[in-house]
């Protein structure tokens, strides 16, 4: 997932929970981010996102960008990845990326913890840090081939 800060800056994050679906009558890319994140803050200012299912060949990149802070390094440039134009939002997307979502933030929600189950919260969030659940409205959809 790609987004962006205030400044332009792109950040790049690797999303565990992602959700696809048609809700409202409009097609959504719902993801789940922690309010400590980085892409949090990113997400919050520009309030869109781009979403790149990554092919075969790309899991070094996906295991540094979920485990490393945009917030203290580039993740753009300490992998060389190599970003594109998005056709109807602000936050770029990856080159080489055979799927491409572009959302625009529609909705969103942060969970309540107090009618979270208690097993959830000692299990997923003992530190109490909960997402927040941005319902992107896929505004484009788009097959990439080829290396760029």
């Amino acid at each position: 997932m790609v987004s962006k800060t205030k400044q332009g800056r792109p950040n790049v994050m690797t999303i565990g929970w992602g959700f696809v679906g048609i809700l409202w009558g409009r097609p959504y890319f719902i993801v789940a981010v922690r309010k400590s994140r980085h892409t949090h803050r990113c997400i919050e200012a520009t309030m869109d996102y781009t979403v790149n299912v990554p092919k075969r060949g790309m899991e070094g990149i996906l295991q540094y960008c979920g485990t490393v802070s945009g917030r203290d390094h580039d993740k753009v440039k300490d992998l060389a990845m190599r970003l594109g134009k998005p056709r109807k939002v602000s936050s770029p997307i990856i080159l080489g990326c055979p799927i491409v979502y572009e959302c625009k933030v529609f909705y969103k929600m942060a969970i309540d913890p107090r009618i979270l189950p208690k097993k959830i919260i000692s299990e997923i969030y003992p530190d109490r840090d909960f997402h927040t659940f941005y319902f992107g409205e896929i505004v484009a959809c788009y097959r990439r081939r080829g290396k760029s």
